[in-house]
């Protein structure tokens, strides 16, 4: 398998040849997404720059998706308790929608073109969430078809184009109000669900899954465990108005990141 920014090649069950920084930020990639999966889920969008620095824009999204699936079923076991299918059931047949729109749409736009409209879906699902937060007197999610219509299609879209579905995810449960377990319960099922679909749909249509890419994601298995360890640590020592505000800072600054 070619890197499209440096021609790597990796050949089936071997390593891939990288220079020994690369593979620093891999390890740390991989560490970052156990630790989103388990704790501070905003981590997730700021690590998808560094690994598209390494293998290009396309090519990063069939590097990490395997590493995010080993972070969702570290997230299941510390969290499966605590969701509401309700919350999760409502959004996937909409968020199936999405990812067919953006597997479509990916397949003829190019990496500055993905950045764009990440960035753009990001920052307004960013504005809505701040006001939210500082309207005194609350705001009351709609109840509306149209509402989990378009968050489901929008979250299947970013998902599919650059794994950066986390933000406009956290804008949906974090206008609810749902509390920090639930929080995460609901986010490691519905994120499971959503990975897993999309696996195939990257082995065999977009074609930057393959062997050489699993057994890269088995050797960082234990940086993603090591990395989710630590995420169900610091998370149990935040309470519920800091993780909130981590979460929104965290998604300005990635949303501004897309941007460059």
């Amino acid at each position: 398998m070619l890197n499209e920014k440096g021609g790597t090649r990796m050949d089936i069950f071997n390593l891939p040849d990288l220079e020994f920084t690369q593979w620093i930020l891999v390890i740390v990639v991989a560490f970052l997404v156990g630790i989103s999966k388990t704790g501070l889920t905003g981590l997730l969008t700021m690590v998808i720059p560094v690994l598209a620095a390494i293998f290009g824009g396309k090519a990063s999204t069939g590097i990490i998706l395997p590493m995010l699936i080993v972070g969702d079923i570290l997230a299941l076991v510390y969290y499966k308790r605590h969701a509401e299918k309700e919350d999760i059931l409502k959004l996937l047949p909409w968020t199936g929608a999405g990812l067919i729109l953006g597997l479509t749409v990916g397949s003829y736009i190019d990496d500055v073109q993905f950045k764009a409209l990440i960035a753009i879906s990001v920052l307004l699902c960013l504005i809505i969430l701040i006001y939210f937060e500082i309207k005194e007197d609350g705001v009351k999610v709609p109840k509306g078809i149209w509402f989990h219509a378009f968050t489901g299609i929008l979250a299947g879209f970013t998902s599919m184009i650059g794994n950066a579905a986390g933000p406009i995810f956290s804008v949906y449960l974090l206008a609810k109000s749902v509390d920090k377990n639930n929080y995460l319960g609901i986010t490691a099922w519905f994120f499971f669900i959503v990975n897993v679909t999309k696996l195939p749909l990257q082995i065999f249509i977009w074609k930057n899954i393959d062997l050489q890419i699993m057994f890269l994601t088995v050797v960082l298995i234990p940086a993603i465990v090591i990395g989710g360890v630590i995420g169900a640590y610091i998370v149990k020592k935040l309470d519920d108005k800091v993780f909130r505000y981590l979460i929104i800072g965290m998604t300005a600054v990635v949303s501004v990141k897309l941007f460059f």
